[in-house]
């Protein structure tokens, strides 16, 4: 699928990439070099031999085929807010940043759509709609610094995914650069299109290896008018995630639900340096529940039944945010969570999902593998839609239990994940560091289909090579 050998970008590649594209859109300063080859995942770098930076998808285009033409390898680079290593630049190639392709086209208000180039900010986007009335729901962790080209490539989720959906469902049609330069649009801009294979949602979560993404329809809601949030104490930790499949089967879809255990809410009250109050002693995990919608006699009626439904388990007083600064504190407390834990060691991030009911039995297993291979784990995430991430920290651990022990019990938590009718990852895509774990979620014959469609897409296998697949020495 890939070659044994890219062309190296040496210095006459770089000549005549200026001479085509201009020096202003090519860099090679090694700094910059450094910081286009990383991103938030562990503390990996790679490096590309150069980067460039188009200003539209004509050079997207020209760029492409000269990487095509010449046998360069080319990654895709967004806001480098990723959490597997999507953007490292394993065969140092070039690095294709999409920071300048950053407009947002147009809103049609009539039709609920917006177009967008992919280096638009999420958070930039959903102000920009939010401003005429309407909303964008998905909401990752990051989106105050996320592009949403990026989203597009790992199909994110986030906190409201469990009512809305994740990217996926709001993607209509795209504008794709493929590896050899060509454009095209892969869909329509309507809802339904029952016209072909579905190359919008073959794209969607490919992680830049089938193509660049270089303008993006999504479909947009009408805005709701008010929130209700809710956060809720819980003095043993697998009773917070069996209260999650209660609430749903109590009648009640809420538009977040979060999950974090003890440890992870005090560093993370620490590290953004707020107080929204002490945690009672003996507390384990909280809840974070937001129901919203535009009648608020049937949003406290709704709250009023969590209430209900986690009052049978055995928790603290619940605490009912009165004022938006009090929510905007209570959403700056969850969004830190990663950076908290970041701060505090070296780690990795596995990103497991499984059906809702199983929580409990994959947190009770996640710690109990811990113990196995003497490392400790941070849990918290996207409790509502079974989405659970589990930090497992370096502390004291030697380098030998790190790179040997610690990739055997990820790899325990995986089968587990996966035999709980679950996968390897529910937002932050497979990318560098997950990718040896493919073949616990796919047979042989179902990893030959993918790398089937890479050929296709991409015969010299130039588009970020070196991820999703498994390693030919892998499992």
């Amino acid at each position: 699928m890939e070659p044994t050998k890219y062309k190296v970008v040496d210095q006459e590649v770089i000549k005549q990439l200026q001479e085509r594209f201009g020096a202003d859109n090519v860099w090679m300063e090694e700094a910059v070099l450094r910081e286009y080859g990383s991103d938030q995942t562990e503390d990996l770098v790679f490096p590309p031999a150069v980067v460039l930076k188009p200003r539209s998808t004509e050079e997207v285009s020209q760029m492409m085929k000269f990487a095509h033409e010449a046998g360069v390898p080319v990654v895709a680079v967004g806001a480098r807010t990723g959490l597997s290593g999507g953007i490292l630049n394993v065969h140092s190639g070039i690095a294709l940043s999409m920071e300048r392709l950053n407009r947002i086209v147009a809103i049609d208000e009539q039709n609920l759509q917006i177009t967008v180039q992919p280096g638009v900010v999420t958070q930039v986007l959903q102000e920009a709609v939010a401003a005429k009335g309407l909303f964008y729901p998905v909401d990752p962790s990051s989106r105050g610094s996320c592009f949403i080209g990026g989203n597009v490539a790992e199909n994110a989720g986030g906190a409201r995914a469990v009512k809305y959906g994740v990217t996926k469902d709001y993607v209509l049609n795209l504008e794709v650069v493929l590896a050899d330069g060509s454009v095209i649009w892969t869909g329509a801009n309507t809802l339904k299109n029952a016209t072909g294979y579905n190359l919008t949602q073959l794209l969607v979560g490919s992680e830049g290896t089938l193509g660049i993404v270089t303008q993006i329809v999504l479909r947009l809601l009408p805005a709701h008018s008010h929130e209700v949030l809710m956060l809720v104490p819980f003095y043993k930790m697998e009773q917070a995630a069996e209260a999650v499949a209660a609430i749903f089967r109590a009648g009640v879809v809420p538009s977040a639900v979060e999950f974090m255990e003890r440890e992870a809410l005090d560093w993370t009250l620490n590290y953004i340096g707020e107080d929204i109050g002490q945690l009672p002693e003996g507390i384990q995990a909280q809840l974070l529940i937001e129901v919203d919608g535009n009648y608020p006699d049937v949003l406290f009626a709704e709250a009023e039944k969590i209430a209900e439904v986690v009052g049978a388990f055995e928790i603290d007083d619940i605490l009912f945010a009165d004022s938006e600064d009090q929510k905007n504190a209570l959403w700056k407390l969850r969004r830190n969570v990663a950076e908290a834990v970041k701060s505090q060691s070296i780690y990795k991030e596995e990103d497991t999902v499984v059906p809702r009911f199983e929580l409990p039995t994959l947190l009770k297993g996640i710690k109990a593998i811990g113990a196995k291979y003497g490392f400790r784990s941070i849990c918290y995430g996207h409790a509502g839609d079974g989405n659970l991430h589990v930090n497992i920290l370096k502390e004291n651990l030697t380098d030998a239990q790190w790179q040997q022990a610690v990739p055997q019990g990820i790899r325990e938590i995986f089968e587990l994940t996966v035999a709980l009718k679950g996968t390897l990852s529910g937002e932050h895509g497979i990318g560098y560091v997950q990718k040896n774990y493919m073949d616990i979620a796919f047979s042989a014959v179902e990893l030959e289909l993918m790398k089937g469609i890479k050929r296709v897409f991409d015969p010299k296998g130039i588009l970020n090579p070196g991820k999703i697949f498994p390693d030919a020495s892998g499992h």
